[in-house]
């Protein structure tokens, strides 16, 4: 059953993606252009942004950055004057250093959570009252499988991606009876720059397109959660299962940390 409104024309919708520079963001951006869809792409780099609108007029670059909650506000209202609406939002934006309680870094931590967490509150206050205001509309969050339960090195990454899943979970019980939709994502190991910093193993590695499909693909099947490879986010989700002696016993096991 369809918990959200589903995604169907691409050339129909104002979809903006906020983290679009690179990765998850970049490669769903040039997905959903390449259908017709007027694509906004926000981040802080500018160039990669520049080069998507010049492959794509429809489209339009607003350089932005997260935890500037006023820019936000402004880029919200920029995009309504051109485009008139705004269909659905992507927050993908993000920062993931690998940090143990051993090497326990407050900068680090409030980085994470200012970016991380921050950023997609000051995202949603001028998103929610257009929505409401325009009766449609669709919120869909990038949180992470590392947000399910905690894991050794993300003392910092961790505790944001779970702060994102709650959001949108109660995000979900007001807007739905609004006629909104609301989504989470929560991805594995993706290929990015990000993940290349870990000097271990990432089991089930996916490209950036992989995951792009699947966002696609949870979009239209009006999914509220979309999780891949599912393989590796159903171990997860089994293991959060478990008492926690079992738990913490597996996962020194599993990760040697």
């Amino acid at each position: 059953m369809a918990l959200n409104p589903r995604f169907v024309q691409a050339d129909r919708e104002v979809i903006w993606i906020v983290g679009a520079s690179t990765g998850i963001g970049q490669a769903l951006a040039e997905r959903l252009a390449g259908q017709g869809a007027s694509v906004v792409v926000s981040a802080r780099n500018a160039v990669p942004l520049e080069s998507f609108q010049a492959r794509y007029p429809a489209g339009m670059a607003v350089p932005l950055d997260v935890t500037d909650a006023a820019a936000v506000r402004a880029a919200c209202e920029a995009i309504v004057a051109r485009y008139g609406r705004l269909d659905r939002v992507l927050f993908c934006a993000g920062v993931y250093r690998a940090l143990r309680a051993t090497g326990y870094d407050l900068g680090q931590m409030l980085q994470h959570q200012q970016v991380n967490y921050v950023g997609a509150l000051n995202l949603l206050a001028p998103v929610i009252p257009l929505f409401l205001s325009q009766g449609q509309g669709h919120i869909s969050l990038v949180s992470s499988v590392a947000g399910f339960s905690g894991l050794p090195q993300g003392l910092a990454y961790g505790p944001t991606k779970a702060a994102l899943t709650h959001l949108a979970e109660t995000l979900f019980l007001d807007l739905r009876p609004k006629g909104l939709g609301v989504s989470v994502v929560h991805p594995g190991f993706v290929e990015t720059p990000l993940t290349r910093q870990n000097e271990f193993p990432m089991p089930f590695l996916q490209t950036p397109q992989q995951a792009a499909e699947a966002i696609e693909r949870g979009w239209r099947r009006g999914q509220f959660e979309i999780h891949f490879p599912r393989r590796f986010s159903l171990i997860l989700k089994a293991l959060r299962l478990l008492p926690y002696r079992w738990y913490f016993a597996l996962v020194h096991k599993g990760t040697g940390l």
